[in-house]
């Protein structure tokens, strides 16, 4: 006698689907639910709908939710963010057939790369359906992109050589602990025998390593610029610009990095990347906080960074004096040699940006040293698409 299998429900409903040669979908929004019905089924709606006009439909199954909306940090013309305090957050999202909930955007979004999420009864979702995200410092963050000529600098071309990004593990003995960075190297890295200049290009507040290339597209961003001859090939290393809690941890002035980037991860990356190992082929640049780490662990070491970038960020965060007259006091041979070596300090910020008042105090000290800078002010506030605009901006001045 033959044995006789038994096959669950689930498993039997895509057994029958498959010998019918049906996709297994699931059933209509006028069913009970919008959720995906048997083993393997998909959903038959679409989580992001990106129109010809710029606006967005948002869609989420959540049968049994009561209030859905649509957050993000990345546009608050279109969806509303909270601030300043007080003011909505997010964008209300209307419950349909089956619990499809779904909302369409009044304004388009700008040609662009976008970071969102689902705010479901209070709790943060990412888009079940997506298959891009962006790792916060705690969560990650779902990522569209609304094409356009506005945002092809930074966006994907398929015939444009590209580069490779790589995620690498390191062992911190300043910090005691294992730590993570991202690394960027150029199109041609894997078959030639050159070394390469190094820039060391850090995050924000909030963010991890992962953020540059996940949302701020530096990978893509420098594979145009060196495809159309604008910059030249180069490395990029990510680190990851929050390390462990500690008491007394300062966010913004931060040893603790400082130490781990001099210490570990830069001897890390000579021994394990063809680098050219002098300063004059070695950059620091960072946003927000990591404009912090590059204000002090960047202009502070001429001796190893020829050429900076600082976006969306200044001393002068809470009382401004004391930082500056402590920074200039711990730093003021640095900075004499920064004013003499230094062969790009490159600032940039937004006009709205909520960090604007740290701009003058931090330019009085350039001034006050000598330090010759680039000033790039743009419209908007502390958002990537600043960001990733100063990127495209500063990459083509390094090491010429």
């Amino acid at each position: 006698m033959k044995p006789i299998h038994f096959i669950s429900g689930g498993l039997l409903s895509f057994a029958l689907t498959l010998a019918l040669g049906q996709p297994a979908l699931a059933q209509d929004h006028g069913a009970q639910s919008c959720a995906p019905q048997g083993f393997f089924a998909m959903p038959d709606y679409q989580s992001v709908e990106i129109h010809d006009d710029g606006r967005v439909t948002f869609r989420m199954c959540a049968p049994d939710a009561r209030d859905v909306r649509v957050i993000s940090s990345d546009v608050a013309e279109v969806i509303p963010m909270g601030f300043p305090p007080g003011s909505p957050v997010g964008l209300p999202m209307q419950k349909g057939p089956g619990g499809l909930w779904s909302v369409t955007t009044d304004k388009p979004f700008p040609a662009d790369t976008y970071r969102f999420n689902f705010q479901v009864d209070g709790v943060r979702v990412p888009d079940p359906l997506a298959t891009n995200f962006s790792e916060e410092r705690i969560g990650v963050d779902s990522v569209m992109e609304v094409p356009g000529p506005a945002g092809a600098f930074q966006a994907y071309h398929k015939d444009v050589p590209h580069g490779a990004v790589s995620t690498v593990h390191y062992w911190s003995d300043t910090l005691g602990t294992e730590r993570r960075a991202h690394i960027y190297t150029p199109p041609g890295y894997m078959k030639d025998a050159k070394n390469y200049p190094v820039l060391y290009l850090v995050h924000g507040a909030g963010d991890s390593d992962d953020s540059w290339t996940s949302v701020g597209h530096a990978n893509y961003i420098l594979d145009n610029l060196i495809a159309s001859g604008k910059a030249k090939p180069m490395i990029v290393v990510m680190p990851f610009g929050h390390t462990p809690p500690r008491k007394g941890e300062d966010l913004l002035a931060n040893n603790d990095f400082g130490n781990d980037m001099l210490k570990d991860l830069m001897p890390y990356v000579a021994s394990h990347y063809r680098t050219i190992e002098n300063a004059d082929n070695r950059a620091m640049a960072g946003l927000s906080m990591g404009g912090a780490h590059t204000i002090r662990n960047g202009i502070t070491h001429p001796e190893l960074f020829h050429y900076i970038g600082v976006f969306s960020m200044g001393l002068g965060v809470g009382d401004a004096g004391d930082q500056v007259t402590a920074y200039e006091a711990q730093n003021d041979a640095a900075l004499k040699k920064a004013a003499r070596d230094l062969k790009l300090m490159y600032y940039a910020i937004g006009k709205d940006d909520f960090l604007y008042a740290t701009v003058a105090p931090t330019r009085g000290i350039f001034d006050k040293y000598g330090i010759k800078y680039t000033y790039h002010e743009s419209k908007g506030g502390h958002t990537w698409a600043n960001w990733r605009q100063y990127l495209n901006d500063f990459a083509p001045r390094l090491f010429k």
